[in-house]
């Protein structure tokens, strides 16, 4: 694997570094299909598990947005070179307030996968209700995601209806891919939901930003969301929410032009 190149000026630096942040309900385990591909391209990949998901389940709940972006902060510092935020679905604030602390040097770009892509001010909250309102009646005969979420009697976490999530998430998946996936989902504190950005125009928004809209997705058009913040470049896969397991072959593809591009 080459470990550093020749920028334009002649100086050394460090190989970009692709950092997956998984979203709502999932962990670090929906990129393993991904990672192997990057690293089959000769590309540096990691992707770690949110407080209160993956290796965390079983721990306290008692999670803010704060907790979630110093975790991908925290990782991000620990490589040598810069990095590209990649974030899935309620991750796009995740990786925004990321980038806000890191800044440019450090993050060479932001991709939003059928993520939500954040101004200064927005929260998940707010960002899913401005997408709601944009989109037309719901004529599918089946629930929407926002219907199909479980909030606990404490309003502390939330879950999906497990009779859903299939058909939401996974319903170009394989059964193999299905199984795997619900068997993992977790339960997703609302606290980081409902938490406003602070973003600023002179760190996140000088940092390029992509947006890879999944338009098949069942759980919510994000159509809106690819044009809320201006993007270099927004790429289209023809799959459900989840192209890390449906088409990751096509996804690396996308990953690996924006990498060079970025």
């Amino acid at each position: 694997m080459k470990a550093i190149q020749v920028s334009p000026d002649n100086t050394i630096q460090s190989e970009k570094i692709y950092l997956f942040i998984h979203g709502a309900w999932h962990g670090a385990w929906c990129w393993d299909k991904v990672i192997p591909l990057v690293q089959a391209n000769g590309h540096k990949a990691i992707a770690i598990d949110l407080p209160g998901h993956g290796h965390y389940i079983g721990r306290t709940l008692d999670f803010s947005l704060e907790d979630y972006v110093d975790e991908v902060v925290k990782t991000a510092n620990d490589q040598m070179g810069p990095v590209i935020l990649v974030g899935h679905s309620m991750s796009g604030i995740v990786i925004s307030q990321a980038a806000e602390k890191l800044g440019a040097r450090k993050v060479s770009a932001l991709i939003y996968l059928d993520a939500f892509l954040p101004r200064n001010g927005d929260s998940l909250f707010s960002l899913a209700d401005a997408t709601q309102k944009q989109l037309p009646p719901n004529n599918s005969g089946k629930p929407s995601l926002l219907e199909n979420i479980i909030t606990s009697e404490d309003h502390k976490t939330n879950t999906v209806n497990p009779e859903m999530a299939e058909w939401l998430f996974y319903h170009d998946c394989s059964e193999e891919d299905k199984k795997f996936a619900l068997a993992r989902i977790s339960k997703e504190p609302i606290a980081p939901l409902a938490t406003p950005l602070n973003l600023t125009d002179d760190i996140y928004g000088v940092i390029p930003k992509y947006y890879i809209l999944c338009t098949e997705s069942k759980d919510m058009d994000k159509t809106f969301l690819s044009t809320h913040v201006p993007c270099k470049k927004v790429y289209k896969l023809a799959s459900s929410h989840s192209p890390f397991f449906s088409m990751p072959g096509k996804l690396v593809e996308i990953l690996d032009e924006i990498r060079y591009i970025a």
